[in-house]
């Protein structure tokens, strides 16, 4: 650990993805609060940046990905004049540890050994302790950690405004939130058994909302959930912005979502998060504070798989199957709903 109170400036890459960028700015935030005369400098993804690129004393660096080599002189020329005290190289991906050779900075503080994938060791003059962090929020934490920042709770503030808000007004006093689908489809549930959930919790008097991105494959799955559902569901699938999203969510009894960029969107506006996981393991990428309501079967397939106990395996470890969310009961889902509603 060090302690840098004469901290001027701190770059941090963080490009994506929502879930990940929404577990950094904890992170970011705390650094925020510690130093607060500290200019902090974040180079984010075009995504991302639609919802931090207001954070209040943070200077966003958009990266346009999609641009290839022409994003990343794009950044490098923003910065061209530019020495930070420290770069945090929080991404392990080869395209960001490359970015990282057009930004100059004295210390390029990068993941620990073990954690350096991509061979990100390369790209970095200074490495994190080893630790034994497990959850993703926590390993970020370790850069605040190694900066002198006392560890708090997490605490997210995301600026929304007046017109954000306004969205709250379309709503039913009372709703769930299921926002149905990850970012590969074999990680998302059952369309049928999001839909009789749904009739579950509406026959309780609770509303329904369907949330996404408007891309084809999110559209076709909230349709077909409506198609097995007996009631009618209030679908926003691709009518909202992030930041809208974020009222939406954040006024939610709870949210029910796979590994997904709303599930962590939800626990930064303080609403519990049903979370349903079978490929890894929730206790490293689950709602971080909604871990007592996820519903599992990562550790029963990981022993048939691995032999192994979650404990046991790599930092890290995926199961591999295409039906593996079909594991998933109604039934236990229905029992976790039980408490918000």
């Amino acid at each position: 650990m060090e302690n840098k109170p004469n901290l001027k400036s701190i770059c941090v890459l963080r490009l994506s993805a929502i879930g990940d960028v929404c577990h950094a700015l904890s992170t970011v935030q705390l650094i925020q609060r510690t130093y607060p005369n500290t200019h902090i400098t974040w180079i984010m993804g075009k995504v991302e940046a639609q919802l931090l690129s207001d954070l209040p004393g943070v200077e966003v660096i958009v990266f346009d990905k999609s641009l290839g080599l022409k994003g990343m002189k794009a950044v490098w020329q923003q910065l061209s004049k530019r020495r930070f005290d420290y770069l945090l190289h929080m991404q392990v991906a080869l395209r960001a540890s490359i970015l990282t050779l057009g930004i100059k900075a004295k210390m390029k503080l990068g993941f620990s050994w073990k954690r350096a994938k991509e061979a990100q060791w390369l790209f970095t003059n200074k490495k994190l302790p080893a630790h034994q962090a497990e959850h993703v929020l926590d390993n970020f934490n370790e850069f605040a950690r190694y900066l002198g920042c006392i560890e708090t709770v997490p605490q997210w503030q995301i600026p929304l405004s007046s017109n954000d808000e306004l969205i709250r007004d379309t709503l039913p006093q009372r709703y769930i939130v299921i926002s149905p689908a990850a970012s590969k489809d074999e990680r998302n549930w059952l369309a049928e058994r999001y839909a009789e959930v749904a009739d579950y919790v509406i026959e309780k008097g609770v509303g329904v909302v369907i949330c996404g991105a408007p891309t084809e494959r999110e559209q076709v799955l909230a349709q077909s959930i409506q198609s097995h559902s007996k009631n009618s569901l209030i679908n926003l699938v691709g009518h909202t912005t992030l930041k809208q999203l974020c009222v939406v969510l954040k006024n939610a009894q709870c949210v029910i979502a796979p590994d997904s960029g709303p599930a962590h969107m939800a626990t930064t506006q303080g609403t519990p998060v049903i979370g349903l996981y079978a490929h890894s393991n929730p206790h490293r990428t689950g709602p971080y504070n909604s871990l007592d309501t996820v519903v599992s079967v990562y550790d029963e397939v990981a022993l048939e798989q691995f032999g192994k106990r979650p404990e046991e395996l790599k930092w890290g470890a995926r199961v591999k199957g295409s039906d593996l969310m079909s594991r998933i009961s109604t039934d236990k889902v229905k029992q976790m709903v039980e408490r918000f509603i």
